[in-house]
């Protein structure tokens, strides 16, 4: 079924905050609906299985891994209706035309990752993909040191927060990364 008009959606949040959970549960009620859906991913995230999008409580769906942004051209099946675009933090601003030019043919488009990096500052084309986006959602966790709601990704280098001018791209998981609150969340200058 083709969508009559096209529509960009973003799921957002820290690191935790069950991002990827909510993308695999839209892509599960599109593919009840009979609707084609395809997901991609960035070729460098290979914490978990490289042809699968997979959220930190385990729950996978069927991905392709990509190097750049118009890769979704070259891989984009004729019937497809739903694209998906998961950690799309990692790509360059490319992703932006491509996610509005998937969205200008009709398609839905859903977009996940993080909105901030680990010092709390907007993650790469996340900002534009939000404002451009029909509909935003922003995720938390809970901050691991207090329990509140968590807004920030923490990153830990043997256990004590990362400085400030620490690289931004390193992906890892619960080993170097936790989720926090305003309050709580670090950054050594």
């Amino acid at each position: 079924m083709q969508h009559t008009h096209g529509s960009i959606e973003v799921i957002c949040g820290s690191m935790f905050s069950g991002k990827t959970d909510e993308l695999i549960r839209r892509l599960r009620r599109a593919t009840i609906a009979r609707q084609k859906v395809q997901v991609f991913k960035p070729a460098l995230d290979v914490r978990y299985a490289v042809e699968k999008v997979t959220s930190h409580a385990g729950t996978d769906f069927d991905a392709t891994p990509i190097e750049r942004a118009a890769d979704v051209y070259d891989r984009l099946e004729k019937d497809t209706t739903i694209v998906a675009i998961d950690e799309a933090q990692f790509f360059d601003d490319e992703i932006i035309a491509v996610v509005d030019e998937l969205a200008r043919r009709g398609m839905r488009v859903i977009v996940a990752g993080l909105d901030t990096d680990f010092r709390g500052e907007p993650f790469g084309p996340m900002p534009v993909l939000m404002a451009k986006a029909e509909q935003m959602d922003k995720l938390q966790a809970i901050c691991m040191v207090c329990g509140e709601p968590a807004s920030r990704t923490q990153r830990l280098v043997n256990g004590q927060p990362a400085r400030y001018d620490d690289p931004v791209v390193i992906v890892g998981a619960a080993e170097m990364y936790e989720a926090r609150c305003r309050a709580h969340h670090e950054v050594p200058r």
